[in-house]
């Protein structure tokens, strides 16, 4: 999972991101409630860990501004206030779960992966468009019936392109999305992602390029060309 890590402790996040990373987690950090809205502005992420005690904003009002802004966002707030009222509070406004340090990396893990487990009830774990069907819990694509491979890269690409069939979406739109703080994406590198995407997709579904504008993948009720 895209997982954002929000925690001004620079020793602590960095040993929690690297435990998530070693379990497979896409995992970006911030310091403060700033560039967390910011990293959220430039990438999808699944999970949000959050903690309270920020140099720039507390915790709880960046929590009650991200569930205006990101609804289906999965934040686990992390933090050293341990009262009742802080924890009832904390769920109130929008948390998924609330957790008190000290914790171990297992359980946090493990907390990551019943809340994420808990939100498919109430998300679209399908999407499709013709010939296409994606099973977003299981990262399985299926073009006319049969399985798609798919490199990271190729999947959030298609996901996007199949969650708004028929749109157009512009180059800075697929660079914001894939751009990652230590790792970015050039103009170029879209390019070769969309040719790569398109030639497996080809002749069931298709990828347009509208000169000077971006790319949409064709909805299924119109013209193949």
């Amino acid at each position: 999972m895209r997982i954002l890590l929000v925690e001004d402790d620079a020793l602590l996040a960095e040993g929690i991101a690297d435990g998530l990373r070693l379990s497979g987690h896409d995992v970006e950090t911030a310091s403060t409630s700033q560039t967390a809205l910011a990293a959220l502005h430039s990438r999808r992420h699944e999970v949000m860990i959050l903690d309270l005690g920020l140099p720039d904003q507390d915790g709880i009002d960046l929590l009650r501004r991200i569930r205006r802004l990101h609804e289906d966002l999965l934040v686990l707030i992390l933090t050293a206030r341990d009262s009742l009222k802080d924890r009832v509070r904390g769920l109130d406004i929008g948390a998924d779960d609330y957790l008190v340090k000290p914790v171990a990396l297992k359980e946090l893990e493990a907390r990551v992966r019943a809340v994420a487990r808990r939100r498919l009830g109430h998300r679209d774990a399908q999407v499709s468009n013709g010939a296409l069907a994606l099973d977003i819990s299981r990262h399985v694509a299926l073009l006319a019936g049969v399985p798609l491979a798919l490199t990271p890269r190729e999947w959030d690409l298609l996901e996007l392109f199949v969650r708004h069939a028929g749109e157009l979406i512009r180059k800075e739109k697929i660079i914001s999305c894939f751009n990652s703080w230590d790792n970015e994406v050039t103009p170029n590198a879209v390019e070769v992602y969309i040719s790569r995407l398109r030639s497996k997709l080809e002749p069931h579904a298709r990828i347009r390029t509208v000169r000077g504008y971006g790319y949409l993948l064709e909805n299924s009720n119109d013209a193949t060309a």
